[in-house]
């Protein structure tokens, strides 16, 4: 079953690529694109989008408003990812913070759109890549020592060494394609080291494996 999309931007020609992109996808369906929050709200009400891309600054209605309104209904739909110009930080945070399952920038690259909206159609989180990075360095600097901050999680089994190369490429910002290509094995194997990794850590998403692997220092150390 195709995952079902709607597209909330007050740009038209945002909407018309987007749309393009996705519906170039034979298990991706555009139900339909607005130019407001509360016109996304509408559409979500009458489409039961599964993935809901969302634009921050926007007539009427901002982006981050809709996902909070959202987040508060009963029911996990639409998993909301949220596609801006804008790389703010405070922007990042409130986003997450309200219940977004990405954030991505307009600048990103037409692949990383179509795996956002396929790993928020899952329940998984895609944050694009320098934004992620960039955050992730953060919160490393704030424990700079090469022992793992306070409260960094353990995982159920040692990473084998293949998976702690997949995860330090993850931890950079690498998309599951890139980190296939750079380490010369299939997607199929990445996401497969990539499964392990978050049964080992129990974590939710690839956002929290790349945080834990800067947390542990996993990130900044040489293979």
């Amino acid at each position: 079953m195709a995952i079902t999309v709607v597209i909330a931007d007050d740009q038209d020609m945002v909407r018309t690529g987007f749309r393009m992109i996705l519906e170039s996808k034979d298990d991706i369906e555009v139900l339909a694109d607005v130019t407001d929050g509360e016109a996304a709200l509408a559409a979500v009400a009458r489409h039961d989008p599964d993935v809901l891309l969302l634009d921050i600054r926007m007539p009427r209605l901002d982006g981050l408003e809709v996902t909070r309104r959202l987040a508060a209904r009963a029911g996990v739909r639409p998993r909301v990812v949220i596609v801006t110009t804008f790389d703010l930080d405070a922007y990042v945070h409130a986003a997450l913070g309200a219940g977004a399952s990405g954030f991505l920038l307009k600048n990103a690259s037409p692949a990383m759109l179509v795996e956002a909206v396929r790993a928020a159609a899952v329940g998984d989180a895609l944050v694009s890549p320098a934004i992620t990075v960039r955050l992730l360095r953060e919160l490393a600097a704030k424990s700079p020592d090469a022992e793992p901050a306070p409260g960094t999680r353990t995982p159920s089994e040692p990473l084998t060494q293949r998976e702690q190369d997949v995860v330090r490429a993850l931890a950079r910002g690498r998309t599951n394609n890139e980190i296939a290509a750079e380490l010369f094995v299939s997607l199929s194997t990445v996401k497969s080291h990539l499964a392990n990794v978050q049964a080992k850590l129990d974590a939710r998403n690839r956002v929290e494996i790349a945080a834990w692997a800067w947390e542990s220092g996993l990130a900044t150390r040489t293979p």
